[in-house]
């Protein structure tokens, strides 16, 4: 079994409110995306990674984080599109045929696990297409553009889609290619769902949380400090 990781980093701080890259924001001392290639890179079941940036970053990221934190590592960079799909899509056409699988996992999901990775790939001996994800806490209330509630969907039923997603190699590849660009797509599962292709679920982490504001940001930092602590 031969695995490619895709890390998309493609994205803005829009909601950060932040004109920079979230990306390569501090945490804790180093850039959000320095914690998340260090666990890929250290796992050995891992082939090749490819890391996703905007073009107009590339330099950026070949230097500060590449050069900077991990020289010697065969980390590829690839310029991204104006959609995570483009991205990931950019990110996926440059393996080399010998890989079996591949994982995705976005770039701003930092406190991601060995664990977590061991997990999505033990599930792959079994499965053609695995997510992560968690049970909801919450209520969740279906509503309309005038925000009245139209029904209330059975919670058991409903679980809240993390990263990391992984996909025999051959199959997430072609159903980019099938599936038509204007289907409304949040996350790569979404590809293989729409072409009926069975995604199994497999148990994610609170933990793995994903930095999209500043609040994020404070979660982060608490749980890198408490994983200090125990280590």
């Amino acid at each position: 079994m031969t695995i490619g990781v895709v890390i998309p980093a493609a994205g803005q701080g829009k909601r950060m409110g932040s004109k920079q890259n979230k990306i390569y924001m501090e945490l804790k001392s180093y850039p959000i995306l320095f914690y998340t290639l260090s666990v890929f890179t250290e796992n050995k079941k891992i082939d090749q990674i490819v890391v996703v940036t905007r073009a107009d970053e590339l330099e950026f990221c070949q230097k500060n984080i590449i050069d900077r934190y991990f020289p010697g590592e065969k980390i590829k960079l690839v310029a991204g599109g104006e959609t995570r799909r483009e991205s990931v899509f950019a990110g996926l056409q440059v393996f080399s045929p010998a890989i079996d699988y591949v994982i995705i996992h976005d770039g701003a999901r930092p406190l991601i696990t060995q664990v977590l990775i061991d997990d999505i790939i033990e599930a792959l001996k079994d499965y053609n297409a695995v997510s992560v994800g968690t049970k909801l806490k919450d209520t969740v209330k279906v509503i309309d553009e005038k925000n009245t509630v139209i029904k209330t969907p059975e919670r058991d039923t409903l679980i809240a889609v993390q990263t990391p997603q992984a996909f025999l190699y051959r199959d997430i590849l072609e159903a980019h290619q099938k599936v038509p660009l204007d289907y409304p797509v949040t996350d790569d599962a979404s590809l293989l769902e729409y072409l009926n292709k069975p995604v199994k679920i497999i148990e994610g982490s609170e933990e793995n949380i994903k930095i999209t504001t500043s609040f994020d940001l404070l979660i982060a930092e608490k749980i890198l400090e408490r994983r200090s602590l125990q280590d």
